[in-house]
């Protein structure tokens, strides 16, 4: 899966979450809203990676989990986030 890929898979859950969110189907909004920013952070992630290089293979390895708080690391954007973070407590 490339960045663009990931990019529309990202979109389309958060179409996805928003239309249980307005159906009251609160649990379903959440996992998949949770989805839709992993394969945003996976997306950011995919950026790093220039065309025709040589994939990294601790950082391919890394990515291919679940954990936000890991994905977040490997972004680079940790610092972007909790500034963001601090003015929006809704993002905690």
């Amino acid at each position: 899966m490339n960045r663009a890929e990931l990019q529309i898979l990202s979109r389309l859950r958060e179409r996805e979450a928003k239309t249980l969110l307005g159906a009251g189907h609160h649990c379903g909004a959440q996992y998949l809203a949770g989805y839709s920013v992993e394969c945003a952070l996976k997306a950011c992630i995919a950026k790093q990676t220039r065309r025709h290089d040589f994939p990294d293979k601790d950082l391919a390895r890394k990515s291919h989990v679940h954990n936000l708080e890991q994905l977040l690391g490997l972004t680079g954007l940790e610092t972007e986030f909790k500034k963001a973070r601090d003015e929006n407590p809704n993002l905690e």
